[in-house]
């Protein structure tokens, strides 16, 4: 088992800050950045959690992300905001583009936010619970670069296509799922990698389109949908409504920074903000308190609600700090600059 290190809420925040500050990235993208990996090691989606940082370094390293870029926001259409994030983080552009998306909704009943050109890495549960903290419905999407074959297929050409979303509940935590559209998340198969663990069976196929339960030969090969066809299908319509739909790639016509590469990771994010209020006007609350007789339902049978161990999590690591991995914690520390520790 491996060792851990237990760091509280703000030493994270500190460590984070620290590594990308000291790799050049401006505050606004740092703050962005941290606020997100900081969010999902407390929340313990360890997949995107601080170790992710790693992996925001290397690809600034490589040209792959600008942590100087400068959002543009545009006021599109009654109903759409753009944000053209110039190939820097996801996380900023959609900081710069929430107060008109929220606004819109709220005036029209029904936004969406485009961002294009961004770099993406992060868990979606974040931006659709700050809409829903807003009292809006929120969904959210985003290809991601090819890992995933198609239903019948055994080469990579979807993306892991996460979508998510948020139902405000007054006075309570949010009804909120994220899942990607691939069996499970392409983090969760570096994770077993890291820790030198098999992964299991249904998950992936290696570069010939065998099954396979080999990290090492998963990342190489090809990822499954979740539910056959029916996960490749959700996964080719959030390629479509997060790339062509807003002027931006599909997955396939990216990949991650390397070297030399001719392609790069930049593509878009397509967030739907819906305000009950304009759609129900005075009676909004009433509907809204109709809505819990479902979550009743659902936790009257003894099931469990999407995210109600991620919110368990939560008062955990506020209460008690986040643990990572010490090796990861080295890594971590390896990346800040002498000057910066």
């Amino acid at each position: 088992m491996q060792q851990q290190v237990t760091l509280s809420i703000e030493q994270a925040q500190a460590l984070g800050l620290k590594v990308l500050l000291g790799n050049g990235f401006n505050h606004e993208h740092a703050t962005a950045i941290t606020r997100s990996v900081v969010s999902a090691q407390r929340d313990e989606c360890h997949s995107h959690g601080l170790y992710r940082l790693i992996g925001c370094v290397e690809t600034a390293r490589l040209g792959g992300i600008d942590g100087n870029a400068r959002p543009e926001v545009v006021d599109h259409a009654p109903s759409i905001v753009k944000v053209k994030a110039n190939r820097g983080s996801s996380l900023s552009a959609f900081e710069r583009g929430k107060p008109l998306l929220v606004e819109k909704a709220n005036t029209t009943g029904i936004a969406v936010l485009a961002i294009t050109e961004s770099f993406h890495f992060s868990a979606l549960w974040q931006e659709v619970e700050a809409l829903s903290g807003e009292g809006l419905v929120a969904l959210a999407m985003t290809p991601t670069h090819p890992f995933v074959a198609p239903a019948g297929g055994t080469k990579a050409l979807l993306g892991t296509n996460p979508f998510a979303f948020s139902w405000p509940r007054p006075g309570k935590a949010p009804y909120t799922f994220d899942f990607a559209t691939s069996v499970i998340a392409r983090g969760e198969i570096e994770l077993h990698r890291r820790a030198g663990e098999a992964i299991p069976e249904g998950w992936a196929l290696d570069a010939q389109g065998n099954p396979t339960t080999d990290p090492d030969t998963a990342l190489k090969g090809a990822m499954l949908a979740f539910g056959g066809h029916k996960g490749s299908a959700l996964s080719t319509m959030i390629e479509l409504l997060a790339g062509p739909l807003i002027g931006d790639v599909l997955g396939h016509e990216t990949a991650a920074a390397a070297e030399g590469g001719k392609k790069r990771p930049y593509h878009g994010e397509f967030i739907v903000a819906i305000s009950p209020r304009a759609f129900l006007g005075e009676a909004a609350d009433e509907h809204l308190a109709h809505a819990e007789t479902l979550f009743e339902e659902i936790a009257g049978q003894g099931a469990r609600l999407p995210s109600q161990r991620r919110f368990a999590a939560r008062q955990r690591s506020l209460a008690d700090g986040v643990k990572i991995p010490r090796q990861l914690h080295e890594e971590l520390k390896a990346l800040i600059p002498s000057s910066r520790r």
